[in-house]
């Protein structure tokens, strides 16, 4: 039985702009997501790690780099199949201006009917996502004993997707799950079924606080910026 503990990346300089990164390079941290990446050792201290695996996109490794400089001896994988979603012609595009798309209404209600034009379907990224997690799951628990501890640094899409998949949910309710950046998830696998152990953990209460979303009721496609 080996926990997951799944970490979405720090704010990211597109998540600030408002754009959809999906994989288009040269996207960073931006200056509160430095600081989230900077305080995440601590928050994670006395957790022991078996292993980390990230996606292979920056503003994910910029996120890990300040935990692996605090315990040189944790193995760091790359894996792209916990890379971002694949939004193809959406890629670098504003969030504001996609909202007006017809196939924005499908993201937010029927996401598992969609797929991006030039890209890949949203089934086709929980899928992925799904096969890579079970697979290390297994193989950290198959090398380190079932009280292995291991950590994943993904994308917000990518973590709802797998926190629905560990509820049972059909991926249309997936829209309904909300992770912050640098947000810290929790999932134990075991034979008969997954338990969620923690969603989208902060420590942070401010994005508690009322305040107007961009987009009003809509989910943010990639996961928005946070609280302001």
């Amino acid at each position: 039985m080996a926990t997951l503990i799944l970490v979405r990346h720090g704010r990211s300089t597109a998540n600030t702009a408002g754009v959809l990164a999906g994989w288009t390079p040269g996207v960073a941290l931006d200056e509160r997501g430095a600081a989230q990446a900077a305080a995440l050792p601590g928050r994670l201290d006395g957790v022991p790690l078996a292993a980390a695996v990230t996606s292979p996109l920056q503003r994910c490794l910029e996120t890990l780099r300040p935990l692996l400089d605090a315990r040189p001896g944790l193995p760091l994988h790359t894996d792209e199949r916990i890379g971002e979603c694949h939004y193809g012609d959406w890629s670098g595009r504003k969030l504001a201006e996609l909202a007006d798309e017809s196939l924005m209404e499908a993201v937010q209600h029927h996401p598992s009917s969609v797929s991006f034009p030039g890209g890949e379907s949203m089934r086709a990224m929980q899928a992925r996502a799904v096969d890579a997690v079970r697979e290390w799951d297994a193989r950290v628990e198959a090398e380190n004993g079932r009280d292995a501890v291991w950590l994943l640094c993904s994308h917000g899409d990518i973590i709802k997707s797998l926190v629905a998949d560990a509820l049972g949910m059909h991926l249309d309710l997936f829209q309904r799950i909300h992770v912050d950046p640098c947000s810290v998830t929790a999932i134990r696998y075991t034979r008969l079924r997954p338990s969620l152990l923690r969603l989208g953990d902060t420590g942070d209460f401010g994005a508690l606080i009322p305040h107007e979303a961009p987009g009003g009721a809509a989910a943010e496609v990639g996961g928005g910026a946070g609280a302001p």
